[in-house]
């Protein structure tokens, strides 16, 4: 073979070696794009997942029969959408059998913490056994019990796709450190736990009862629930933190709703970023010698000021009482069960 046919072999080879160099980088690229949009690199090198995510729209079962909507008839004797546009659920703004065919499509899983500590005890069997009548029926549920006692957890018969986890925790003298302490044991649970386990999760109070229906109507990015003492107060009356010194702070003149301590969800990271910006807050008033006039409840109201809830739920959903009546209130999904506070908390 003559020396231009060896150049042109030659001029061929490196060609190939190129184009498969192009290959293999194009491969290398694809691979690592892949992994980090499913893996979060953190900067200690740790390889942590992100969030289980669906990306499922608002689908409706074919040949669902359901009662037509109406854009001109509705609840007229209370608001049923915010200033920025989230939804505020009452009764009679949204049609169950239609909510539920949409959601259950989805194959949803939701977590659902709850803290019983001390005496607060008590109050499980009732709330396990009407939350397995009312709350998220027909959909998978894992609660997440925190107790100090976790002997005195009592048995409770659990539906199909439903699962009760007992986490023991230490006690505490002052119910103002239960509460306190509750974000962070929250904000571990989501870390730790929760990653690709579970869509959504609701963090409540054990000293509540379900009296009715507590559907996939509330699921939502982040959602908080309108304080049933508070929903029909001007802003003023609100109980807000006002000292300048605590990061609870909220001015005269400012704030939307007083939301519930006692009830708030989401999706796991939206809920992540709620535990763990009220976790900091108080560790700092803590660390300057303040404790919000509220606690946790205080930090949270100063969050959903700063990063509104997508969705908002009625007093309906953490009611004063069943015995207690208004106007408003079409029905009681959840409510507070009577208590005598000197009695079952630590301290007064």
């Amino acid at each position: 073979m003559g020396k231009p046919g060896i150049m042109l072999l030659h001029q061929n080879f490196l060609i190939i070696l190129v184009l498969s160099g192009m290959v293999l980088s194009g491969l290398i690229y694809l691979n690592i794009n892949w992994y980090s949009c499913s893996h979060q690199i953190t900067e200690q090198g740790f390889i942590k997942p992100k969030w289980k995510q669906k990306t499922v729209g608002l689908r409706s079962s074919p040949g669902l029969v359901y009662n037509q909507p109406s854009a001109l008839v509705g609840r007229t004797d209370v608001a049923s959408v915010t200033p920025w546009s989230a939804p505020i659920i009452w009764e009679g703004t949204f049609d169950p059998t239609l909510i539920d065919s949409i959601y259950k499509q989805q194959n949803l899983t939701i977590a659902t913490t709850v803290f019983a500590l001390g005496k607060y005890t008590r109050f499980i069997k009732d709330f396990l056994e009407s939350a397995e009548q009312h709350y998220l029926v027909g959909f998978r549920v894992h609660y997440y019990l925190f107790t100090d006692q976790p002997e005195s957890v009592p048995e409770v018969k659990m539906g199909e796709n439903r699962s009760l986890t007992v986490l023991t925790v230490q006690s505490l003298n002052r119910w103002q450190d239960i509460s306190m302490n509750r974000m962070e044991k929250l904000e571990k649970l989501i870390e730790n736990e929760l990653v690709r386990e579970a869509d959504y999760i609701f963090c409540l109070d054990i000293d509540g009862k379900f009296y009715g229906r507590w559907g996939a109507e509330s699921l939502g990015r982040l959602v908080g629930v309108i304080h049933p003492w508070f929903y029909n107060f001007q802003r003023n009356q609100f109980t807000y933190e006002r000292r300048p010194e605590s990061l609870a702070y909220i001015p005269a003149g400012e704030g939307d709703y007083y939301y519930a301590g006692a009830a708030f969800g989401g999706t796991l990271e939206d809920v992540l970023n709620l535990t763990k910006t009220c976790r900091e807050h108080l560790n700092i008033d803590a660390a300057n010698s303040i404790e919000a006039l509220w606690q946790e409840e205080s930090h949270l109201n100063k969050y959903f000021l700063l990063n509104k809830p997508s969705k908002l739920l009625s007093p309906e959903y953490m009611w004063r009482g069943i015995n207690i009546g208004a106007a408003q209130i079409k029905i009681v999904r959840l409510a507070n069960v009577p208590k005598n506070y000197a009695e079952v908390r630590p301290n007064p």
